[in-house]
């Protein structure tokens, strides 16, 4: 049987993906802010078999829904947020193999300055670190950084070619292997012959160097990528190692697994070396009427109005000014072009209208939810997984901990009874946890041409 990759989806907020369910009185999301809860859950995740904490972010308040970010404060709808890089080395420091894939948007920062955060938190924890690469798609986080308005969606995309130039330039060129030698008897710690410039000028950036870090396990951290636009797609099947969709349904999916294995073999890349997650959110008890029970409960405490300021943000639809039953319709935005496609263009089948998203997206946001029992669970993942061509999905959660202390408690069992996940997690980096020959980058990836060979 193929191997099932599971990540849980979460970030430094109070409400991530269902609005609104903060007030379930299990839920410990409020604790975003205390450290002791992020241990905790890197724990409960370890020792459940999860591959890695992938943590989620964004840069801007969600304003779209009403003319007013009114919706999502009222709501906890992704704010407030904090910043989710400071909290991954004291959980790794509690894991033994639990990765962590960090979304850091490439747009409003250097990438000198991004390529030494993401180097030190491979060395802190010793090559499990992931970078999520989006190029932001928030008008609120534009203003905030210095922009009158957002950079053309295409053009963050050929800044993000050169920003990622750029760092495989550092990551793989400036030190060759072999560079720290630490000769106590001559007085070297770093052989000064093998540290070198990466002398960078481009149209966007310009990095003389030498990068400032030693090499980490993994070099460049495991690269994935979120974007499904056609531009999205190119650049994910260029740079990605894994890449992260998602929507409504199987069918949907499947239309944007296909657009990045084609575009990556077109770029002579093996199609299924590129690991495709999709997001999914699981509600499950001991039997399938206690599911439901529950899934009833959680409806109760949905935020329709969080719920539709989450969708204004991703897509930039104001729902605010639409009848609730009148059918949504696709328009080029420049926000989250392939958020907005997936509940209009992508199935001819299905039409959404304010209604059905507020029945939809309420929990779980923009991925399905499976309800039932844990054999209920797997059935649905196995199928997801073949009819969406799938090599894992990120799981997010309705509440925290709980929706990840259940499945861990009642479906990874489950799962590895049937083959789909291994009894112990081996040793090494999250690049090779994730189907890695070694810790460092593939041969037909593009960022193994700017490797230096050591002299």
């Amino acid at each position: 049987m193929d191997r099932l990759y599971l990540n849980a989806f979460a970030m430094a907020c109070v409400g991530h993906q269902s609005a609104g369910l903060w007030r379930h009185p299990e839920d410990r999301g409020y604790r975003y802010t205390d450290l002791d809860h992020w241990l905790q859950l890197a724990r409960t995740l370890d020792d459940g078999g999860f591959d890695a904490l992938f943590l989620a972010d964004v840069l801007g308040v969600y304003d779209v829904y009403g003319g007013s970010r009114d919706a999502a404060v009222a709501s906890a709808a992704q704010v407030p947020v904090n910043d989710p890089t400071l909290a991954i080395s004291a959980m790794a420091a509690v894991t033994e193999h639990l990765g962590f894939a960090v979304t850091v948007s490439l747009t409003f920062e250097q990438p000198y300055a991004l390529a030494r955060r993401l180097t030190t938190l491979d060395h802190l924890t010793r090559g499990r670190v992931a970078w999520n690469i989006v190029t932001s798609y928030l008008e609120s986080a534009a203003r905030n950084l210095g922009h009158d308005g957002h950079i053309p969606h295409d053009e963050r995309y050929e800044m993000a070619e050169e920003y990622l130039e750029v760092c495989y330039k550092l990551w793989e060129s400036s030190w060759e292997e072999g560079a720290v030698v630490r000769d106590a008897e001559r007085g070297v710690f770093t052989d000064p012959a093998r540290v070198h410039d990466i002398d960078h000028r481009g149209r966007y950036y310009s990095v003389p160097g030498p990068f400032l870090c030693e090499p980490s396990p993994q070099r460049t951290p495991v690269l994935f990528q979120a974007g499904a636009s056609p531009r999205g797609v190119r650049f994910a099947a260029a740079h990605a190692e894994a890449v992260f969709v998602s929507g409504p349904t199987p069918k949907v999916v499947r239309r944007s697994v296909d657009a990045v294995r084609a575009a990556a073999a077109d770029q002579g890349r093996d199609p299924r070396s590129i690991k495709v997650f999709s997001m999914l959110t699981p509600i499950v008890a001991e039997t399938s009427d206690a599911a439901a029970e529950k899934h009833a409960a959680f409806r109760q405490l949905v935020s329709v109005p969080g719920a539709f300021a989450l969708f204004g943000g991703w897509t930039g639809v104001d729902l605010a000014e639409l009848d609730v039953d009148e059918p949504l319709t696709y328009s080029d935005r420049d926000a989250n072009r392939s958020a907005l496609a997936s509940f209009t263009t992508a199935d001819a089948s299905r039409t959404w209208t304010p209604r059905d998203l507020a029945g939809f997206i309420g929990i779980g946001g923009r991925g399905p939810i499976v309800v039932g029992s844990p054999v209920d669970v797997c059935d649905q993942l196995e199928w997801w997984a073949q009819e969406a061509d799938l090599d894992g999905f990120n799981l997010a959660y309705v509440t925290v901990p709980g929706t990840f202390a259940d499945f861990a408690r009642l479906v990874v069992p489950e799962l590895r009874r049937r083959g789909r996940m291994p009894e112990r997690p081996g040793p090494g980096t999250l690049r090779e946890r994730l189907g890695g020959a070694g810790p460092r980058l593939p041969a037909d990836h593009p960022g193994v041409r700017y490797r230096r060979p050591a002299s």
